[in-house]
């Protein structure tokens, strides 16, 4: 059974191959899987453990091409429904020399969106070490939000370990306050929470990694370990005991994407877990996946095996 359990939407995502064009003028995609709790399933999976993936897809060739890519990285999808009603959630994405790609989605209404709660209530919660939650999912619609705060409840009633990260997507919400207030909310039921620093200057205001941390330590008692994402520079980590540390980066010199590095960081942190590795180890492991994540042009086509994992920590001069 599955030891990481995760909810979200799944995507197929079309990334240009003509850099620097705008998604107007670009003629040339290569079509990937896509969706932020996915990609973390998927480099769970890849660095050998078992992930369980709860979702809906349509009854359309978006929704074939994910469940068989979910199947050849070997992602549970005992949990994914079919919907014959509403269709699976795609986006375009541009190729860019440098800093962050422009996307465009095309999710209003999809399969994921419409989201039957009835599946919760078929969960083996059983053999489930860590459940991973972001803001995404609740951002799709008010039946998702609802989903999420059941399933988060049901967690800790089986006593789950619980990350949350919030993954802002402003133009999914209606207000950026409504974004903030539930985002933050949210995160009270986890006991680990993940934010960008970027992120936080939005949720909280400030870019102050301890500021943001203390916010999050502050604000839930069941909130054990906050980790402020600082992308290149690493991550600042702080713990209720007060200890806190900050993890230096891993230096790229070339960045294909920089989509899919928050979900890299996490696969290394989830996994560093489920490995026995200690907070800090865990969030080196982040680091460097998250670094390998921009050097690929699909958002986890650069999440490692172990091999490959050894090899580039080997070749960073860091060893586990």
């Amino acid at each position: 059974m599955a030891e990481f359990l995760t909810i979200g939407e799944p995507m197929a995502v079309f990334a240009s191959t003509n850099v620097d064009q705008t998604l107007v003028d670009a003629t040339d995609f290569s079509k990937f899987v896509a969706g932020a709790e996915l990609n973390v399933a998927i480099g769970v999976s890849r660095l050998g453990h078992q992930s369980e993936y709860i979702s809906a897809v349509g009854q359309d060739p978006f929704g074939k091409f994910i469940r068989k890519a979910m199947t050849a990285s070997k992602v549970g999808n005992t949990y994914v429904s079919e919907d014959a009603e509403h269709w699976t959630g795609f986006y375009l994405k541009e190729r860019v020399s440098h800093g962050d790609p422009k996307t465009f989605y095309f999710r209003k209404n999809s399969a994921a969106a419409n989201f039957n709660a009835q599946t919760l209530d078929q969960i083996d919660f059983d053999d489930v070490k860590i459940a991973h939650l972001s803001g995404i999912f609740a951002a799709l619609s008010d039946n998702d939000l609802t989903v999420l705060k059941l399933l988060s409840q049901r967690l800790r009633q089986h006593n789950k370990f619980i990350t949350f990260d919030p993954n802002l997507r402003p133009a999914l919400w209606d207000t950026q306050a409504r974004m903030v207030t539930v985002t933050n909310d949210l995160a009270k039921n986890a006991d680990l929470v993940m934010p960008g620093i970027h992120e936080g200057e939005i949720l909280m205001g400030s870019t102050d990694p301890e500021k943001i941390a203390d916010f999050y330590l502050n604000q839930s008692e069941i909130t054990q370990t906050v980790i402020v994402k600082l992308g290149p520079k690493g991550a600042y980590i702080k713990q209720r005991n007060g200890q806190a540390q900050t993890i230096p980066g891993f230096h790229v010199q070339t960045v294909v994407d920089t989509v899919g590095a928050g979900d890299g960081f996490a696969v290394g942190l989830i996994t560093g877990l489920l490995d026995g590795l200690s907070i800090a180890k865990a969030a080196r492991r982040g680091c460097a996946i998250g670094a390998l994540a921009v050097m690929s042009p699909g958002d986890n086509d650069g999440y490692p095996t172990p091999a490959e994992l050894d090899t580039y920590l080997q070749s960073q001069q860091t060893t586990e």
